[in-house]
């Protein structure tokens, strides 16, 4: 039997009113979000043109954990793949959209991406919580400390040594080490167990009072893009679990390959079998701006 056709149009209506009758949101997000607004790593033809060495080589997307690259060819990679999600100066579009649609609600966001694409698109940082770290920190690789480092100067030097011809950065003194102990050093994302979370404490501890302190009865819609199941203990099944909490919570999960909620949710858990852009097409589409040209 076929299935009917989904009414994105009818969900975005749904949609308007459980953001108009909410008392809290918190947005969440994974890798699909940073994806629809343009940072795809499985994009071989951006990859190719960013890492052609690489690329040569037989790589083909950005999901580089566990290849096994010599530092200097690894540390290449990190300066120009960072350098073009992380340190980019200009808002992204959609991110933009995304707080449009949030506007004055008392809100959160919750996100497993590193690229600080929320608080450079209008999100207050104080309000974004990134569990699996950020890559504008770098850290010890033992680690012999919990401190952590900015890596926008560590990325210019980087550049300033890389010679896309080979991939390679080509002067040994620009590879980064530890400040502290002069050990190797790594990105501060969740690779293994040796992430340093230090800096990301503070806002999970608020995170978790602005939840806490909400009363049983709290409206609190939660609104999920683009998070799928390589990480699903990060943001999916967490939004899960506080849908459950809240009994007038609802979820709202925007997932073009996973946008299945749990049965027992039932009519407060709505999925959205579309990416980003197309959902947030259809809200705008659903509450278009007012006629300048129509009396009230």
């Amino acid at each position: 039997m076929n299935r009917p056709a989904f009414d994105l149009r009818a969900a975005a209506g749904t949609i308007r009113a459980w953001l108009t009758e909410a008392d809290r949101v918190l947005v969440t997000a994974g890798a699909g979000l940073s994806a629809a607004a343009g940072y795809d790593y499985g994009d071989e033809d951006r990859f190719r043109v960013l890492f052609p060495a690489l690329h040569r080589a037989g790589l083909r997307s950005r999901y580089m954990v566990g290849v096994p690259l010599p530092p200097a060819l690894l540390w290449g990679y990190w300066a120009v793949h960072i350098d073009d999600i992380r340190f980019s100066a200009a808002p992204n579009p959609l991110y933009r959209r995304l707080r449009a649609l949030v506007g004055d609600k008392d809100h959160w966001v919750m996100t497993s991406n590193v690229d600080g694409l929320f608080a450079r698109s209008g999100f207050a940082p104080d309000r974004i919580f990134t569990p699996q770290g950020d890559y504008g920190r770098y850290q010890c690789a033992t680690p012999c400390t919990p401190a952590t480092w900015d890596s926008r100067p560590l990325v210019a030097r980087l550049l300033a040594a890389y010679d896309p011809a080979t991939g390679a950065v080509t002067d040994p003194d620009a590879l980064p080490r530890c400040p502290n102990c002069g050990g190797e050093a790594e990105i501060n994302v969740r690779i293994g167990p040796r992430f340093v979370d230090t800096p990301y404490l503070p806002a999970a501890r608020r995170l978790q009072d602005w939840l806490g302190t909400a009363p049983a009865g709290t409206r609190l819609l939660i609104l999920e893009f683009g998070a799928g199941f390589n990480t699903p203990g990060v943001i999916r099944w967490p939004g899960e679990d506080l849908t459950r909490r809240f009994p007038r919570a609802r979820l709202v999960r925007v997932n073009p390959a996973h946008p299945g909620t749990p049965a027992e949710l039932a009519d407060r858990a709505l999925p959205v079998p579309a990416d980003a852009h197309r959902l947030l097409d259809a809200l705008a589409a659903s509450h278009p701006a007012p006629n300048p040209t129509v009396a009230p």
